[in-house]
This record gives C-alpha cells, structure tokens and sequence, in this order.
C-alpha cells in the first residue's frame, strides 16, 4: 500500500502545475459585439501587420477599404465575435457572416436555405493563447442554435492558422489554386447548446463589465493624482490650475 504522504504531495504537485498551465494560458472570454463596437474592430483591423491583413481578408486592403469594411458590417444579418483584453483592445475577432446558399461555392452540402461563412483575425500579441480557436468553437455553436448545418470558411491555402481551425474541428478542406474551401456539417441545437451559448455571453459580458469598470476607475484615480497629466512637448509639466 503506497505512502498516503507520497500520494498526497503527488496531487499537490499535479495541482500545482495544473494551475501554472492556468496561468500560462489565461482563459478565453468570447463575447458577442454590436454596432457600438465599430471604433474597437477598426482599432483591430488597422493595427494587423499587412500580412495578418492579407490573410484575414485574401488580398492586401488599404486603410480606407477596411475602413468601408468595418462601416459596412450588418449586424442584423451577420453575427460578429470579440476577446477583449484586460485595457479592452480587441484580441480578436470572428465574423459569421450568413448568406443564401447559391452565394457560396458549397451550395450541395446543405439542405438548409442559409450557410455561415467565418473569418477570423487574432493579434500577433495573443498568438498561441487559443483565441482563435474559442471564437471558431462559439461561432460553431451559435450557428448550431441558430438551425444552420453548414459553417464554411475561404481562405488563402497559406492561412497555417485558419488551416489548423479547420483540421482540428474536422473540417473538410478542398484546395484549389492557391485557395482554400473548408466546410463542417453541424449538429442540431439542444436544449444544453442554447444554455451553453446563453450562459458563455453572460460570462464574457461580465468580463466586459469588471474591465471596462476597472479601466474607468484608472482613469479616474490618474485625474485624481494628476499622474495621467501630459507633459507639454518641451517635457515640462503642465502648470497648475
């Protein structure tokens, strides 16, 4: 019969690099965005270096074209996806647009009158934190509620991580010079996959709220102190009031 010491330090040691597994990989919060939040996917979309930006949207956009992009999002039709950090910068966003099926390329693989087609983007900052995965997993499931069958993604055959999304959901991939068709045949909803999605967004939205209080109360406590004051262009402080 083994120690019961030894098997204790064993779990507390298993603990322990469970919760340091934790830490390395915080926690994806993937909450549903709205028209208020034009300005942050903007701030998003322009800050991807150009050849993030080629791979999002397959060809290189300028600076005005991704402006009409965010301009022109219809949140009444499409469903759009974020993960905020902690000063609410956009991480990364996954836009599920839905279209009749004679638009897409993939009109035979459902009986359904609507196929979803996604796109996603993450910041070179969050690369390897599984963001893109958690907003492909919510945007799977919102389409699953929403009685859709076909998720379908177009993307350059470079896309490594759009590839890597659709391999590891299962996704069957057709390539074609030099591009990408990849779609995933999706379950119907349940009662649970309504309770998971509805109970997921009040958590994010949650998030949200404690982030955007606490960035509130930063701002707040730097007017406070006078330590967000800027300093004038010759480095001198302001003068006093």
């Amino acid at each position: 019969m083994s120690n019961p010491l030894a098997r204790l330090i064993r779990r507390l040691r298993g603990g322990k690099a469970e919760q340091d597994a934790r830490q390395e990989k915080p926690h994806v919060f993937v909450k549903e965005l709205s028209p208020r939040s034009r300005r942050h996917l903007l701030r998003h979309f322009l800050a991807l270096e150009e050849k993030d930006r080629l791979l999002r949207f397959g060809s290189k956009l300028s600076d005005d074209m991704v402006t009409r992009y965010v301009e022109g999002i219809n949140f009444e039709r499409d469903t759009v996806f974020g993960v905020y950090d902690r000063r609410l910068r956009l991480l990364g966003v996954g836009h599920l647009a839905f279209a009749p099926k004679e638009a897409t390329r993939i009109s035979g693989a459902t009986i359904k009158p609507v196929v979803a087609e996604f796109g996603v983007s993450v910041s070179a900052a969050a690369r390897g934190l599984g963001v893109g995965t958690r907003l492909f997993m919510r945007a799977s499931m919102h389409c699953r509620n929403a009685d859709v069958d076909t998720l379908y993604m177009h993307c350059l055959s470079s896309n490594k991580v759009m590839m890597h999304i659709a391999k590891k959901a299962g996704m069957e991939i057709h390539r074609d010079y030099g591009e990408a068709d990849a779609y995933l045949k999706i379950k119907p909803a349940n009662s649970a996959t309504v309770f998971q999605e509805a109970l997921e967004e009040q958590v994010a939205m949650l998030d949200y709220i404690v982030k955007a209080n606490f960035k509130a109360l930063l701002k707040w406590g730097a007017r406070v102190t006078g330590l967000g004051a800027r300093k004038k262009d010759d480095g001198a402080p302001p003068p006093a009031a």
